[in-house]
């Protein structure tokens, strides 16, 4: 037993010796040697050589490639000037503009003048259907319409310019609250003066009447507009009036009120068009 015991021991250590030597040899003469073979194939590099690659240029290339084959954002349209304006005939009567810049001759009047049934109120006949159309609406809401003043000649205009005048104000003031003679739209017959029965008075407070409110947010629907709005007086020349209703057809009125705008920056549009 203990012959067999020693023969194990003795073949144990003479099999460690040349598994060492074995291992010796072939740590020190391949599996970690430099040689180019044992990285990979024929002509590659060293691991000092692989670190001290520049590889910038080919990162530089791949980000030019890659560039170049992601598409072009397709660019945002421009609004051009004038583009979604109605198309209105800028010469029709109703588009009629007259103001300190555009006046009316002393003889001009509307090619046939009516009264309307109710009011007796005189108009251009051509805006008369529209215009009870307007105020018959405003009465069905329930409210006090009143018709005050419509068609004006050029002589009644002069009268009320010169009565301003009488009353102390200064020709540039008479003629920002009553327009000079031949200025005014009222002698066209395409403008009507329309209050609450119930505040005749013509003054900024009528904006306050519910008569006003309604007929304001419905005027475009039957072809009209606020001549004269609040916030434009350096451009008309004319004081806020809430009270004067000028007809310019359902497509530009439609326009104008839903940009705010008054009539000479809407005509001023399709120049810049």
């Amino acid at each position: 037993m203990k012959g067999k015991l020693g023969f194990r021991l003795i073949f144990s250590i003479a099999f460690l010796a040349i598994f060492g030597v074995y291992c010796m040899k072939h740590f020190s003469s391949g599996w970690f040697s430099d040689d180019v073979d044992s990285w990979g194939p024929a002509g590659g590099l060293k691991p000092e050589e692989i670190q001290s690659i520049d590889m910038s240029a080919d990162i530089a290339a791949a980000q030019n490639q890659e560039q170049e084959q992601a598409p072009e954002p397709t660019p945002e349209p421009t609004e051009e000037p004038g583009s979604g304006l109605p198309d209105v005939d800028l010469t029709s009567w109703e588009l009629m503009l007259v103001n300190t810049e555009n006046t009316l001759d002393a003889s001009y009047e509307p090619p046939e003048i009516v009264k309307l049934s109710d009011s007796q109120c005189p108009v251009d006949s051509r805006i008369a259907d529209a215009l009870t159309a307007f105020v018959d609406a405003a009465q069905a809401e329930g409210l006090p319409v009143y018709l005050s003043s419509g068609y004006r000649a050029y002589s009644e205009q002069q009268y009320l310019y010169q009565r301003k005048i009488g009353q102390g104000y200064s020709a540039e003031e008479a003629a920002k609250i009553v327009a000079v003679p031949g200025t005014s739209e009222h002698q066209t017959g395409l403008a009507c003066d329309i209050t609450d029965y119930y505040h005749e008075t013509k003054d900024s407070s009528l904006e306050n009447t519910a008569t006003y409110q309604w007929m304001k947010e419905h005027c475009q629907e039957f072809g009209f507009i606020v001549r004269y709005p609040n916030d434009k007086q350096d451009i008309t020349k004319i004081i806020y009036e809430p009270w004067h209703f000028r007809y310019v057809g359902v497509e530009a009125a439609t326009y104008i009120m839903e940009n705010n705008l008054c009539l000479e920056e809407f005509l001023a549009l399709y120049e810049q068009a």
